[in-house]
């Protein structure tokens, strides 16, 4: 089997791998082409060209890059052409990922699609789901309540699980190994984490920088652990420069895996951006709180099409408020700063959050098959269903 794969970021990036293995596991024979990150070239993908090139979200992030981007869309389609592959899965990434598959469909319109991640239209944009239907036949979804939107739209769609349920923790014993060798010690331990795109590190590593100066200022022995990816690992270097609490940058190019994993273990909360490190943190029960904002030209944007009371997933999927966000103009460091000395000072508010955290991770599937494999068995049956209905049987 020939299998054509896109993804754009660093979380599509895991998704790819984690499927690519299950696809494995199933069909030795394999053969996997496409564009993705790392992990996916830990399976075997020789990308077309770097992920990093597509990683950017929002109009004022995209427009500068725009004809750079329609090139590697046109690129990326006559690959899909040229190979012929049995199934193209798309992963994430949408404004992309979509372009390149009516450029696909339109040169073979009979080529299988399944799309990794099932656009939000339960938070904006309801319409998205109804224009992806005629590129997408099937898609995996990562969140138990997406399914019926999708098939509603006229897509079949498996819930396959949260990727985040299968990832490792860091046992007790390294989280204190992790502590001993920065000398950290018994001090409060503080995550920050201001994103995996360069332009919301930018944005949002001075905010958090200065929120946690207000926080030092009542916690002066907190330390600050700053994990990041490979891509944003220099820049962040530099806007972290001037932070205070002695910050730990963790650059992936010199620290391993389970550096990132043991500093989870060990924190007892986190200033983070709202998306999928909200799950990671709940993962580990690490008490939270979010902050984002967009470019100011992409915000009155956002703010017209969202329709949710809340965007971070763990409120989401427990179905609680229990941990505190500051998105758009809230995302000030004076308002950042007393909500996360207020987490660190509340017992009960930490509780309340890994109380809403454990719930979260059952609803994700903790305690089932690896979504990576659920996805590969997902991809196997539609194929096989739509083989069984081409045949007529």
């Amino acid at each position: 089997m020939n299998v054509f794969l896109i993804a754009g970021e660093p979380s599509g990036d895991r998704l790819g791998g984690a499927l690519m293995a299950g696809l494995r596991d199933l069909d030795p024979g394999v053969r996997f082409l496409g564009v993705g990150g790392s992990e996916m070239a830990g399976q075997g993908l020789e990308s077309l060209f770097p992920m990093d090139e597509l990683s950017v979200m929002g109009l004022a992030e995209v427009l500068p890059r725009y004809f750079a981007l329609r090139r590697r869309i046109h690129e990326t389609a006559a690959a899909i052409e040229a190979a012929a592959p049995d199934v193209v899965i798309t992963i994430d990434s949408p404004d992309f990922c979509l372009r390149v598959l009516r450029r696909a469909r339109a040169a073979r319109p009979g080529l299988p699609t399944v799309h990794y991640v099932a656009p939000s239209v339960w938070a904006w944009r309801p319409g998205r789901a109804a224009k992806m239907a005629p590129l997408v036949d099937h898609v995996l979804a990562l969140l138990p309540f997406e399914p019926p939107y999708m098939r509603d739209a006229g897509m079949s769609c498996d819930f396959v699980g949260h990727p985040v349920v299968a990832e490792p923790l860091a046992s007790t014993a390294e989280a204190r190994a992790f502590r001993a060798e920065h000398g950290i010690g018994d001090a409060p331990l503080i995550l920050a984490l201001p994103g995996s795109r360069r332009g919301e590190v930018e944005r949002l590593a001075p905010r958090f920088g200065a929120a946690l100066h207000d926080v030092l200022a009542h916690r002066p022995k907190a330390r600050i652990v700053v994990p990041t990816v490979a891509a944003q690992a220099e820049r962040l270097r530099a806007l972290i420069a001037d932070w205070p609490g002695a910050p730990i940058l963790l650059d992936p190019a010199s620290s391993p895996p389970a550096a990132k994993r043991a500093a989870f273990r060990a924190a007892d909360a986190a200033l983070a951006a709202s998306g999928t490190v909200s799950l990671e943190l709940a993962a580990n029960g690490v008490p939270m709180v979010i902050a984002y904002d967009f470019h100011p030209l992409t915000r009155p944007l956002i703010r017209r099409l969202v329709r949710l009371e809340t965007a971070t997933l763990v409120n989401l999927v427990s179905d609680t408020r229990a941990v505190p966000e500051f998105l758009l103009e809230a995302c000030r460091p004076d308002r950042i700063a007393p909500a996360l000395v207020s987490l660190l000072d509340d017992p009960q508010a930490q509780a309340q959050q890994r109380e809403a955290m454990e719930l979260t991770m059952q609803r994700l599937g903790r305690g089932n098959r690896p979504p990576g494999q659920r996805a590969a068995l997902s991809v196997r049956d539609f194929l096989a269903h739509r083989q069984a209905r081409a045949a007529g049987t």
